[in-house]
Formats: structure tokens, C-alpha cells, sequence
């Protein structure tokens, strides 16, 4: 077996997502993982200068992550403080998986925090 063309790798479908039943909201949402670029810009959000910058995260999250039927984003940052309202019994279901999909580790998380 070769090694794969670039071609490939450009073509693969490696985007995974999840339905997850968010009983708070009466119903189930799309999770998608997230791309290379959106973890870069998550994970630049949470550093603000020389400290970490920990608010509304699992709304930054669960906005990079939750898709609608066609694969599109749908939240942008407009809808932070909003989502930052939701419950967090809810948004929890909803940052584990994408932390999931994304092979996003509480402990790399949490070292993103202290550096």
C-alpha cells in the first residue's frame, strides 16, 4: 500500500459529526468537529495576552462546533452573549462532543489555560 497523493488528502470527507438530544431545548443538534483552522482560532481566543481568557468558553465552543443540515457554522460571534445565557446543562452536552470529535482532551485544555 502507497502512501496517499495530495489529491487524497484534499478529497477525503474527514469532517465527523454527531446528532446530540439536547432534551433542555426539546430536540437534537448536528456537532461537526472542527477544522485545523477553527482550532487554532479557538484556541487563540482563549489567550489574551499573558493570561488565559476563560469566559463564555463552552460558547465559543459549542458556536465552532454545532452545524445545521447543510454542514454550515450556525452561530458566529454575534451570538456569544446569547448562547452564554443557555443552559449549562445543555451547552455542556454540546462542548463534551465537539471536545470529543475534535480529539480535544480536558487535559490539553487545560494547559492551553495555564500557558
Amino acid at each position: 500500500m502507497g502512501f496517499l497523493t495530495k489529491e487524497q488528502i484534499m478529497q477525503a470527507q474527514d469532517l465527523k459529526t454527531e446528532t446530540v438530544h439536547v432534551e433542555e431545548w426539546g430536540g437534537d443538534v448536528q456537532v461537526r468537529t472542527i477544522t485545523a483552522k477553527e482550532r487554532d482560532e479557538f484556541e487563540k481566543q482563549l489567550i489574551s495576552g499573558d493570561q488565559a481568557d476563560l469566559e463564555n468558553i463552552r460558547a465559543k465552543f459549542v458556536a465552532a462546533t454545532v452545524v445545521d443540515e447543510k454542514g454550515k457554522l450556525m452561530f458566529n460571534k454575534m451570538d456569544l452573549i446569547d448562547l452564554g445565557k443557555k443552559s449549562a446543562s445543555a451547552m455542556d452536552k454540546l462542548f463534551e462532543a465537539g471536545q470529543r470529535l475534535a480529539g480535544l482532551k480536558k487535559e490539553e485544555v487545560e494547559e492551553l489555560v495555564k500557558n
